[in-house]
């Protein structure tokens, strides 16, 4: 779905791999029981991840009193958005939450996302992944044990002849049944997590001061869509509480909160909306856009996401032409600068697209993405004379966001025009590395290192990345 090549704006990556399951907060990957599980980083090359400074900031502002009660604001939790229509969020280790695009187009208030995300920290704070990983490797050598036991008891019976035939069936039967027995053992400590991540939520939620209904009620909805396929499924085979139960047990300790009838405050309902839309502006085809947005509703969101699909449409004039109607109804929101200067840059525009970028910079200096794209403008506006603030912004934005590809990219055509090779390898090999791409980076690094003093800033990155070898680690999980 990506446009152009900017790190600004609404950008997807990667390719998408699988759905995930109508469901929340999926855990761990369960693996055949008697095979370890090995790593899968969660890396942005092979995740369908969309990168944004409007939404990152917005989920950055839910999360951040949730994560404090819960006592891990050292930890640099921080979300990640897939892109995945359905209803999905899980955790893969102590520092990213992921979520779906489909949860935050879903969510009709911030309260009810806030509510999944205390869940999710819930899974976090109690440290589920570890003692899911830990249980798993006793459940490997439990079931290793017994898998012994029956191929010994299969060697007994056949060593005995025809004596033995008992003990040799009962040896088949035990080898038979230790996955499924693992498997049980598993589920039934996955569910007891989710379990405790429902209860710590609510604690998260009352501590800050906020309601839990938004997490009831999207337990609800989805309680009633698998209500009917859950019928007849053995509650032993799953990996989360059955609906009614889960639902029954949620009840009882939401409905106690003080905080019950609490109102998401209107500004952060605003937000919240503008964020819907303009993910149903970058993802949603034109008529799904109409019917969501249609032409009867003058909202500021409803607008955004039209101008948004102009945009997307081929439709310059009417796009900028909407874009500059938002600006003007409110010229603080610096994300509405931010999109005039994508359109902008991306239909080849790009010495136009720095004003409203750099607009965009002073309204939020804080949202490296936009520097990035502010720098991605001015080094393709073939202006010598903005090369240096182009380099200045990149690394001012790339020094807290080094895995954006595209900026390390532009920071190395940056350097090229200015006729700094090493520097050019360097950032090169950077953006290879950010990629995923490890053998490129380690040939450009390499490269690069022979053109820096030994010992010099730019020789230890260099050889920091010439030298990296990739971790094999345990797994933390996979979306349901």
């Amino acid at each position: 779905m990506e446009r152009g090549r900017g790190a600004g704006g609404l950008r997807a990556r990667g390719a998408l791999r699988r759905g995930g399951a109508v469901a929340v907060a999926a855990l761990t990957a369960i693996a055949a029981a008697t095979a370890p599980v090995r790593a899968q980083p969660a890396r942005a090359a092979n995740l369908p991840i969309i990168r944004d400074a409007e939404i990152e900031q917005l989920l950055r502002d839910y999360l951040a009193p949730i994560v404090k009660v819960a006592g891990l604001a050292q930890q640099n939790v921080r979300v990640v958005i897939i892109n995945q229509r359905t209803f999905n969020a899980f955790v893969m280790d102590g520092r990213r939450i992921f979520v779906n695009a489909g949860a935050l187009l879903d969510s009709q208030t911030p309260n009810q996302i806030i509510g999944v995300l205390a869940h999710e920290v819930g899974h976090i704070a109690g440290g589920h992944l570890a003692r899911m990983r830990q249980e798993l490797a006793n459940v490997q050598t439990t079931t290793l044990i017994g898998m012994l036991l029956g191929a010994g008891a299969i060697a007994a019976g056949a060593a005995s002849g025809s004596r033995g035939d008992g003990l040799a069936r009962a040896g088949v039967a035990a080898l038979s049944a230790q996955p499924e027995i693992a498997r049980r053992s598993l589920l039934a400590y996955q569910r007891s997590h989710e379990e405790s991540a429902d209860r710590a939520a609510i604690r998260f939620l009352t501590a800050t001061g906020q309601s839990p209904k938004g997490m009831y009620d999207t337990f609800k909805r989805f309680a009633e869509q698998t209500l009917f396929i859950s019928q007849g499924v053995d509650p032993y085979t799953q990996s989360h509480p059955m609906p009614r139960e889960r639902l029954e047990a949620l009840a009882a300790i939401a409905h106690a909160s003080p905080y019950w009838n609490k109102a998401d405050p209107p500004q952060l309902q605003l937000r919240h909306d503008l964020m819907r839309a303009k993910l149903s502006g970058f993802l949603d085809r034109p008529d799904a856009i109409a019917r969501r947005y249609p032409l009867s509703d003058n909202s500021l969101p409803a607008r955004y996401a039209r101008a948004i699909s102009a945009y997307r449409h081929a439709d310059l004039r009417t796009a900028l032409a909407q874009i500059d109607a938002l600006i003007q109804s409110d010229p603080a929101n610096p994300y509405f600068h931010e999109l005039k200067g994508q359109v902008l840059l991306e239909s080849g525009r790009a010495s136009e697209a720095i004003g409203p970028l750099r607009r965009a910079v002073s309204l939020a200096p804080n949202a490296m993405l936009v520097r990035i794209l502010l720098g991605q403008a001015l080094v393709a506006s073939n202006d010598r004379g903005v090369l240096d603030e182009a380099i200045a912004m990149l690394r001012t934005a790339l020094a807290r966001e080094p895995e954006v590809p595209d900026g390390f990219r532009q920071l190395a055509i940056a350097f090229a025009r200015k006729g700094d090779r090493a520097q050019a390898d360097l950032a090169s090999a950077q953006a290879a590395f950010a990629a995923g791409e490890i053998k490129t980076a380690r040939e450009l690094a390499g490269r690069a290192r022979h053109q820096f003093p030994i010992g010099s800033p730019g020789w230890v990155k260099a050889d920091d990345i010439y030298s990296y070898k990739p971790p094999v680690s345990d797994t933390g999980g996979r979306p349901n």
